[in-house]
């Protein structure tokens, strides 16, 4: 389990935090999204989780472990592919000779698996491939690796739409009861449909942290061409046509959620997220 404790973190005493009075907990067998607006700290609260840094307030602790006491039990059951990453010029052969000691739980069979699945072979050379097919090859490698928490920075940057779809099928294939997958995007339609728990946050803190289940029995996703509805919605953006819209569920329908309205309604109306979840909304 991922525990986060009103933690606080800046680069500099004269900056302001990055990460402020942030807690947070996610449990085992989640798939679990991270949104948030550009600069509200999503990639330092994922260097945090790994212990690439340290907070100046607060505690972290997952299994047991204090991430940046950087632990072998810990280490090797963690892994995290960054936004941006470097790949050695050399066949993935070779690279998973060198990298998998780190790993105890690695499998072979996984990994071939899951490079099936991106329509990718085991015998390929990492200097030859696109950015595109270097990020397919890493996430493979991750998932392969078997760790119980896996960190994901905008993994679907750089990938076509075929690897967007590929991408989702890998992630649910690799997905276990005793695993946690932490995905950070801003492209939340290539995550809406595998996350199972959404995390909203910005630098003051987290301003939603809820189950999908629990924000399909409370909140309704639609789109309408009617204004009048709109304008009475929770929160409307318009569309081709007519407008997305959020309205209160009336417990009649389990509708898909919207990640792009869910956000913008938890940005312009938090009041609302806190009168409805109120257990999931910290300040």
């Amino acid at each position: 389990m991922l525990e986060i404790n009103d933690i606080t973190y800046s680069y500099s005493k004269r900056k302001n935090p990055v990460v402020k009075n942030y807690s947070l907990s996610i449990l085992p067998g989640t798939i679990c999204g991270l949104l948030g607006r550009n600069g509200a700290g999503k990639s330092t609260l994922l260097y945090l989780i790994t212990g690439l840094l340290k907070p100046q307030q607060g505690s972290i602790s997952y299994n047991g472990f204090t991430p940046w006491n950087r632990q072998v039990g810990f280490l090797n059951d963690v892994f995290i592919v960054p936004e941006e990453f470097f790949l050695p010029n050399v066949k993935l052969s070779e690279f998973v000779k060198t990298m998998t000691p780190f790993y105890p739980k690695f499998r072979m069979d996984d990994l071939e698996k899951h490079l099936y699945t991106f329509e990718m072979t085991p015998d390929v050379h990492l200097g030859q491939l696109s950015m595109g097919q270097k990020k397919r090859v890493f996430i493979s490698f991750a998932l392969a690796c078997n760790t119980s928490l896996l960190i994901l920075d905008e993994p679907t940057n750089g990938l076509d739409i075929p690897g967007k779809r590929l991408f989702r099928k890998a992630v649910l294939n690799g997905m276990t009861d005793d695993r946690t997958i932490i995905i950070s995007t801003h492209q939340v339609y290539d995550v809406e449909k595998i996350i199972d728990h959404v995390v909203i946050t910005d630098t003051d803190g987290v301003l939603l942290d809820s189950k999908m289940f629990d924000i399909s029995n409370k909140l309704k996703f639609s789109f309408t061409t009617d204004r009048n509805r709109a304008s009475e919605a929770l929160v409307a953006l318009d569309a081709p046509g007519g407008a997305n819209i959020v309205e209160v569920s009336d417990g009649n329908e389990e509708t898909e959620i919207n990640l792009e309205t869910l956000f913008e309604l938890t940005r312009q109306n938090p009041e609302i997220i806190t009168r409805l979840f109120p257990n999931d909304f910290k300040n």
